[in-house]
């Protein structure tokens, strides 16, 4: 994740403030020193820093702090509740008109941070809702845009708009929304061009669309990998169009992250998502409190859940319960569990938002268990007959060098996989009762997430 860096050093400062029994305001000073430069290093605004620091400061040098019993434990907590005061403190949704009025929602941004893809996904995410969401292709600079469009409307299942390439943006936004009405869509999503830079030309076309049609909002999707420079972008589309939220891209890859505790404090405007990876649930709604969680090292169990429920089917989880409680869990299932899992985004997806799982933890996970490693797994139950499948105490030497040449590895590693099988097939039987299955909405939907691993 982007904030692996700052997490990490940031528990540090806490572990050091955690050690101590008694806290001096020099403690205090020299801990908060530590945390604005792990900030500014995680490229947050400067500004920003220094008066996340001070308000942290103040606070934490009060006496019901410094003579409290737990005084570390205290610091942390004001850390906790600044970081989700700087980033909005309460979840602000995707403003819509009630019922059947067409809402218009305009997206903006620059090439490559992408707004296409993220527009594509707040559609299916509306459709998963209940609404009839419509795109609308009004990109007709770039090549292959419409295309772009058209292929991720279809993989959402939503349908998309089009006017070509040789129409102005504001007709075919107009088009679109009469379409809207004839065909009972209630939301139109405006996919607009993007450039390499912010210009005058790109920007007087989003005030021509918004001076001509209704627009309810105008979402900003910015990239995270490019750091300060996404929270200046978002100061100048605000300035010049007037935005309502922003989406946050790629806030799981190499970045340092400071554009999500930033753009809220210097903008004004909230974080509606963030793009945490490819797939759909990979679009996540923006929390500050989980968001300050998952960088404080807390782990963001909730979401985790969340992402759970919505994976996983009900009747295929009581299914593979009774299974394993009548040992009747074979192969199939094991493949079965492993699909849940990616599903979720993957087993380092799940851990990220395990509390107290580190980063050098994580790296340590996703070495042992990497996707071809899955894949190779996936190759030697495909080689198994339906019977080997469902009744694994049948494989014997013979089966398995047969199995092993027709996925095509050492005999070896079907060994590993079966001794894995069976280690997992015990772990398995022990979870339901570990989580408390019967306890809906808490860690009992946990008990549902069948881990193909040991």
């Amino acid at each position: 994740m982007a904030f692996d860096s700052l997490s990490e050093k940031l528990q540090n400062v806490f572990k050091n403030l955690r050690s101590k029994g008694r806290l001096t305001e020099d403690d205090v000073k020299a801990a908060l020193k530590e945390v604005k430069m792990a900030l500014l290093e995680a490229d947050v605004n400067f500004k920003v820093v220094k008066q996340f620091t001070k308000s942290v400061q103040e606070r934490a040098i009060g006496s019901d702090v410094m003579n409290g019993l737990n005084p570390g434990q205290m610091v942390i907590k004001i850390v906790n509740e600044e970081m989700i005061k700087l980033m909005g403190s309460e979840t602000t949704e995707l403003s819509l008109k009630p019922g059947s009025a067409i809402s218009i929602i305009m997206m903006a941004g620059l090439q490559g941070a992408g707004k296409t893809t993220t527009t594509a996904k707040i559609a299916g995410k509306l459709k998963q809702k209940g609404k009839k969401p419509l795109l609308v292709a009004c990109d007709v600079y770039r090549p292959a845009a419409i295309e772009q469009l058209q292929i991720n409307g279809e993989k959402q299942g939503v349908e998309v708009f089009s006017m070509g390439d040789k129409n102005k943006p504001v007709d075919i936004a107009k088009a679109a929304i009469e379409h809207a009405e004839k065909n009972g869509c209630n939301v139109v999503i405006l996919d607009t061009a993007g450039r390499l830079h912010v210009d005058e030309e790109m920007m007087a076309e989003l005030v021509d669309i918004k001076s001509n049609v209704d627009v309810t909002q105008t979402i900003l999707v910015v990239d995270a990998m490019t750091g300060q420079d996404a929270v200046n972008v978002a100061s100048m589309f605000d300035e010049k169009v007037g935005i309502d939220g922003v989406v946050l891209t790629k806030l799981d890859g190499d970045t340092r992250g400071g554009a999500a505790l930033s753009i809220r404090a210097v903008t004004g405007k909230p974080i509606l998502y963030v793009g945490m990876g490819e797939k759909l649930s990979d679009l996540e709604q923006f929390y500050p409190d989980r968001m300050a969680s998952r960088i404080l090292g807390m782990g963001d169990v909730l979401t985790l859940i969340e992402k759970a429920e919505a994976e996983f089917d009900a009747d295929k989880a009581k299914d593979m319960e009774r299974k394993l409680k009548k040992a009747e869990f074979g192969f199939d299932d094991y493949l079965e569990s492993m699909n849940q899992m990616k599903k979720m985004g993957g087993i380092s997806s799940i851990l990220s938002m395990m509390p107290g799982i580190g980063s050098a933890q994580l790296s340590q996970i996703e070495g042992a268990i990497d996707e071809k490693q899955m894949a190779r797994i996936e190759g030697i139950i495909y080689s198994m007959t339906p019977k080997e499948r469902s009744n694994p105490s049948i494989l014997n030497p013979s089966r398995k060098r047969r199995i092993a040449a027709g996925a095509g590895v050492d005999i070896s590693e079907v060994n590993r996989l079966v001794k894995q099988f069976e280690q997992t097939r015990k772990m398995m039987k022990q979870m339901p009762g570990m989580f408390g299955g019967k306890k809906k909405g808490g860690f009992g939907a946990l008990s549902k997430m069948k881990l193909p691993f040991s």
